[in-house]
């Protein structure tokens, strides 16, 4: 990988790549954070040289790549090209019922997935109103909106402020998510459905050891599967 010294460097290297862990820390698998040059500062609202901006850029800018809780619960980024093989191997042919049904999607889960199937995209804010959320269910909210992105049934699609009964744009940004239908389109998610998970297991492995040789299989596993 080259040097990242501003955000078009960042994006041509994750096309390149295909994916990133998203902070500084790789988890033992890969993150191009590894590769930022000095002018690269966190935290400084310079949309060319801060990371933390361009979570923001790569989804209102592009098309093609998704940034969301990905890896070992954390942020990270998938492009397009890339999506369709960790797609069939966390989630495939598998719907959000048949989950629930099963036990592997939680009450809290399903309740947010629904409100963002009704309304198609919904800040954090909003998912919290109109599902009547409290304080007290922080934790169990917060682990359901992981949850759901790291099982691609979720993920984000930009950011959005509170508005005043007049319209007015007030407070801190939150987090707005959409359906991961919705947001690659169904023909992708059609094509994801073809894959066998052997075959995108192998393949996600195969690019994973190119970027890093020193990888572990524990890791690497966890890194593809999510769990």
């Amino acid at each position: 990988m080259n040097s990242i010294d501003n955000f078009n460097d960042f994006l041509t290297e994750l096309y390149q790549a295909g994916m990133s862990v998203g902070g500084e820390n790789n988890e033992g698998v890969f993150s191009l954070c590894n590769y930022f040059g000095e002018e690269i500062c966190w935290h400084t609202e310079d949309a060319n040289t801060d990371p933390w901006e361009w979570r923001m850029r790569v989804l209102n800018e592009k098309e093609d790549i998704a940034y969301g809780k990905f890896f070992f619960k954390k942020s990270g980024y998938i492009t397009k090209e890339w999506f369709p093989y960790f797609y069939a191997i966390r989630r495939g042919r598998r719907r959000l019922e048949e989950e629930y049904e099963e036990g592997t999607i939680s009450q809290y889960a399903k309740q947010i997935y629904l409100l963002i199937e009704e309304y198609k995209e919904l800040p954090l804010h909003l998912i919290k109103q109109y599902g009547g959320f409290t304080k007290e269910d922080k934790s169990k909210f917060d682990r359901a909106i992981t949850e759901l992105q790291m099982r691609f049934f979720i993920t984000m699609s930009g950011r959005a402020r509170k508005l005043s009964n007049s319209g007015e744009e007030y407070g801190w940004s939150s987090t707005v998510f959409c359906l991961v239908e919705d947001f690659w389109g169904e023909e992708l998610i059609k094509e994801a459905e073809k894959i066998a998970p052997e075959q995108a297991y192998e393949k996600i492995r195969e690019q994973i050891y190119k970027l890093n040789p020193e990888a572990t299989e524990k890791k690497v596993k966890k890194f593809i599967e999510g769990y």
